[in-house]
């Protein structure tokens, strides 16, 4: 097998660690100063890094290392069986991909609340949204869009995977799992309180306050409303959280803890706060005149990201039970990593080195090599320094890009928060099974750095091998999840 072949590895201790949780052997970090050899399974290349003096950490080149063979045990392979979401281009995935594929922009002018004394008065704001269907109408009423959006999504999900209730009802309902996370959870129902609070007082508080904006409500919504009884709860780091969660329901999947896992983010943070806050923080574009075009991941005139919202779900299923009951399988999640930057709030390390790490350490949980990577739907949220940081971190660990393309989904749809990396988990998806990249649009100027294939404007036909998909979050927590064909 290929090796991989990485700059994030030197100047850090590898401690050995033999853990047969995923597949092969994790790499475990500890410190600055390079002092163990790395012991790698029989057919790997041991080797013994250098010790390496340095006042701070730095990205430099290192020997291959052979990666794992991928995972056999069907009880531990791990497919998608299901997929579901809601977004600005609604909630059907055929429609939502082929708006991706046209290049159409889902960018509009702001109108769920008085927009326009702001600053940025546009978002990627979903309109004409039914629940109809999948919650009943008084908790519907009720409800943060968060939660809708989750509710909605991760049903869905469960009808495309064949799970609907009655079948659900015939199944061991502790062997399936719900881990959906959120960035900001009920953030309507928390300034909804607020608001009461300091116009009528205490009393008047929404008695729903608490437990509709706190985040964990979305798995706990599900899994009530569906029965689903085993591991269930939420993660929330940032804009990486539904590939943390991804992540997380994988592994529970491979420990043997759960047969199905239903996974994935959700956000809804546009309004009068959620706005007014990151114009506070300077992330977000300005470009009100040209509001479609404002999203522009490595264009040199990019001027910060465009906020979305929505819900990204996937149901992730141990390969012997998905075959046993039949069930639709539209491809493979192979593995995947997190890892943290420890070095700002909101900034990204600028060497890449955490988002390298993670790259690398998502292959060999994967089994891949960098060779067999050919399609990497990036984080790309338009943003000055992020673009970059990624590109650069990309180039570290994938020596030769002349074979990967990489487009950046945000460029449509927005930055979805939380529910990004489930939006993007089903583009990557979609891109497997239809052999079309959707393309990175408002590519007009491209940063010299960018030396990869962004899909400029116009989809491509590109048959992806094995792909990769990137989330960061603020507080500089990083995540790569890594999809393929199914073969069986």
């Amino acid at each position: 097998m290929s090796s991989i072949t990485s700059s994030c590895y030197s100047n850090l201790i590898l401690k050995k660690k033999e853990s047969r949780i995923n597949v092969g052997f994790h790499l475990q970090y500890n410190g600055l100063r390079a002092i163990e050899t790395v012991q790698m399974p029989a057919s790997s290349v041991a080797y013994k890094p250098k010790a390496v003096k340095c006042g701070r950490i730095r990205a430099m080149a290192s020997p291959a290392v052979s990666a794992p063979k991928r995972e056999t045990d069907p009880k531990k392979r791990i497919v998608i069986t299901g997929m579901g979401l809601v977004s600005v281009f609604g909630s059907d995935i055929d429609n939502f991909y082929n708006k991706l594929l046209e290049g159409q922009s889902g960018i509009s002018l702001i109108d769920r609340f008085d927009a326009s004394s702001y600053t940025v008065r546009f978002a990627g704001q979903i309109r004409d949204f039914s629940s109809e269907g999948y919650i009943d109408g008084k908790n519907d009423r009720r409800l943060d869009d968060c939660w809708r959006y989750c509710l909605v999504a991760g049903k869905r999900a469960l009808e495309d995977a064949n799970l609907g209730q009655q079948v659900l009802d015939t199944m061991d309902k502790t062997r399936i799992g719900v881990l959906v996370g959120s960035s900001m959870g009920g953030s309507k129902v928390f300034t909804d309180a607020v608001e009461a609070l300091v116009q009528r007082g205490y009393k008047k508080i929404n008695p729903f306050f608490i437990p509709y904006s706190i985040t964990n409500m979305g798995s706990a919504l599900l899994a009530i409303d569906t029965g689903l009884m085993g591991p269930t709860y939420s993660i929330s780091t940032a804009c990486a959280t539904a590939n943390y969660c991804f992540y997380a329901a994988a592994n529970h999947i491979r420990r043997g803890e759960a047969d199905i896992m239903v996974a994935g983010g959700t956000d809804a943070f546009i309004s009068a706060i959620g706005v007014g806050g990151l114009i506070a923080c300077r992330a977000l574009s300005q470009r009100n005149d040209e509001y479609e075009k404002a999203s522009r991941p490595w264009d040199r005139n990019r001027d910060g990201f465009v906020i979305g919202e929505g819900s990204g779900v996937l149901v992730m299923e141990n390969l012997e039970h998905a075959l046993k009951r039949g069930a639709p399988i539209i491809a493979e999640y192979l593995g995947g990593a997190i890892t943290c930057d420890a070095h700002h709030i909101t900034d990204p390390r600028a060497d890449g080195l955490g988002v390298s790490s993670c790259i690398v350490m998502s292959l060999v949980d994967a089994g891949v090599s960098p060779e067999e990577v050919n399609y990497i739907n990036a984080h790309a949220t338009s943003t000055l320094a992020g673009d970059l940081a990624e590109v650069n971190a990309i180039k570290k660990v994938f020596k030769d890009t002349s074979e990967i393309k990489m487009n950046g989904t945000k460029s449509m749809i927005g930055h979805g928060l939380g529910a990004s990396g489930g939006l993007e988990a089903i583009a990557t998806i979609k891109a497997i099974t239809t052999g079309w990249l959707h393309p990175t649009i408002n590519q007009y100027d491209l940063e010299p750095q960018v030396t990869i294939d962004t899909v400029p404007n116009v989809k491509k036909q590109h048959e992806v091998n094995v792909g990769i998909s990137n989330s960061f979050g603020f507080g500089g927590h990083n995540s790569v999840v890594v999809f393929a064909p199914y073969k069986p």
